[in-house]
């Protein structure tokens, strides 16, 4: 009787999207699971590196300058402290560094993608959905966008949000800039996307449907439209992410991103730049090497994403 009744028990949640198509995918691809692993353990080292990082570097009282330029895992022969990946010029512990540093980073990757994402939504669900004058202006914006590199745009949007932002508030304003100018710059792929697959959907019988029975067209869009076109645009939200990671990077890289008071990986490479050349290699390679290992897992994760979703590879 109790095996009966364990046999004829519903599978949890969890076991049943273990024995999933999308999981069985997922476990038989090795490049997407090791992926999935470096991403994973490298957003939890950002999230816990209060719990996890050595010592605070962005806290002056914590710094000792006579630890400065220690070599990894050598002894600093005037404290004999001895760090796992050394230290910079102020002392600061670059293992420390590269966990707080990649805080910033992926906080204004996600929410610079995110802030895209429902952007590029609601245009391109307008765009598709009404039709019209509406929709020519919104892709004619579009069109222009395309026209201009994503970091060009970024550039732009940083500066003049930038300078019109009062100079005392610049340095705490500045991270949210740079969330704007990414998000800004990476609309664009989301709207001509849910744009497009809008046009399919909202001819469709169960659409139609709910225009029969008197539903308003913006919960035929949230209710009825939407739900059907997430699948591109969680794919587009994954490479989108890896590339708003390389886009902070390369703004704080050329010093017009993260302010030094705030330094996420791309100001940490900036930084470590100008000490390659003296032998203090170690400053500019490993936040370098974190960078490309995160900004690679997650590209990949998103092409493996893209090939799982497809319906023409099913």
């Amino acid at each position: 009787m109790s095996d009966q009744t364990s046999q004829s028990a519903p599978k949890s949640m969890f076991a049943r999207a273990w024995d999933s198509d999308f999981a069985y995918k997922f476990r038989r691809t090795p490049v997407a699971v090791v992926s999935a692993l470096v991403v994973a353990l490298l957003v939890l080292s950002a999230v816990f590196a209060p719990l996890i990082a050595p010592h605070n570097p962005f806290d002056p009282a914590s710094l000792n300058l006579m630890n400065g330029f220690t070599a990894p895992m050598a002894a600093n022969e005037f404290t004999g402290d001895v760090f796992w990946l050394g230290t910079d010029d102020q002392g600061r512990d670059v293992f420390s560094t590269i966990l707080y540093g990649m805080r910033i980073s992926l906080f204004v990757g996600f929410s610079a993608v995110l802030f895209a994402m429902v952007l590029g939504i609601t245009l391109g669900l307008i765009a598709g959905y009404v039709g019209g004058w509406i929709e020519t202006i919104i892709m004619r914006a579009a069109d222009v966008q395309l026209t201009f590199p994503a970091i060009l745009v970024a550039m732009l949007i940083f500066g003049v949000a930038k300078g019109i932002t009062p100079i005392e508030h610049q340095d705490k304003m500045a991270i949210w800039v740079l969330i704007l100018a990414i998000g800004l710059s990476d609309w664009v792929q989301f709207a001509r996307v849910v744009r497009g697959a809008t046009l399919v959907e909202k001819d469709k019988e169960y659409v139609q449907a709910a225009r029969m029975i008197g539903r308003g067209k913006g919960i035929i869009m949230l209710r009825h439209i939407l739900p059907n076109v997430l699948s591109p645009v969680l794919v587009i939200a994954t490479i989108s992410l890896a590339l708003a990671i390389i886009a902070e990077a390369t703004l704080s890289f050329l010093g017009v991103g993260a302010p030094p008071t705030q330094p996420s990986l791309g100001t940490l490479i900036r930084i470590g730049q100008g000490f390659l050349f003296s032998g203090e290699w170690w400053i500019i390679l490993f936040p370098s090497i974190t960078l490309l290992s995160l900004a690679l897992s997650v590209n990949l994760l998103g092409d493996w994403l893209r090939d799982a979703l497809n319906p023409r590879l099913q």
